[in-house]
């Protein structure tokens, strides 16, 4: 494997897919890599688009053949993951990969690729701002908010393992910065 990756991580709701959003509209050269999942698509997720979706039988049989870069059982029988594949895919156009992430499958990310890729954490001043925003997505049921919270108070604590720290408590300075040192790393 070879390329450059960026990989954005932070708990649910500090706003790093509305960043990597962003960033791929900015930058030419970064390409979204889709996920892999076993959970329920949601009513506007397409397979391909959003998320590569898969049985949880099939999900452990492409660990087992090793076609998975990083794996996380996030939630209880919700597995995620990157497929080696939509790496290289991406790679193979001469692109840089740009990862929307959890904080442990970021991590692994980063210690396989080391050099080639930047960890981004994008935290918010505490989880109480977390709960509001999630709440205000209408997405989540009580239980999955509850544990939803209760990984990203987990997750907030891992920051000081990534290559940059950017605070969310205002988008557009979010913006500029993660523009910047995507910027930068791009060079």
């Amino acid at each position: 494997m070879e390329g450059k990756a960026i990989i954005f991580c932070a708990p649910s709701g500090a706003g790093k897919t509305t960043i990597v959003q962003h960033l791929i509209r900015e930058f030419d050269r970064l390409e979204f890599s889709i996920s892999a999942t076993t959970r329920k698509p949601r009513e506007y997720e397409k397979d391909g688009t959003h998320y590569y979706f898969f049985s949880t039988t099939e999900f452990l049989k492409k660990i087992s053949h090793e076609e998975m870069l990083e794996w996380e059982e996030v939630y209880n029988n919700a597995f995620y993951g990157t497929l080696k594949s939509e790496v290289d895919r991406i790679w193979s156009k001469g692109n840089c990969v740009i990862f929307d992430v959890d904080v442990k499958g970021g991590l692994r990310i980063k210690r396989k690729l080391g050099d080639q890729a930047m960890a981004v954490f994008i935290k918010v001043k505490d989880v109480s701002v977390l709960s509001e925003r999630l709440k205000g997505r209408n997405t989540e049921s009580d239980f999955t908010l509850n544990q939803r919270i209760q990984k990203a108070t987990q997750e907030m604590q891992e920051e000081d393992k990534f290559d940059v720290v950017i605070v969310n408590d205002n988008l557009e300075e979010a913006l500029e910065h993660a523009r910047e040192v995507v910027g930068t790393f791009l060079k």
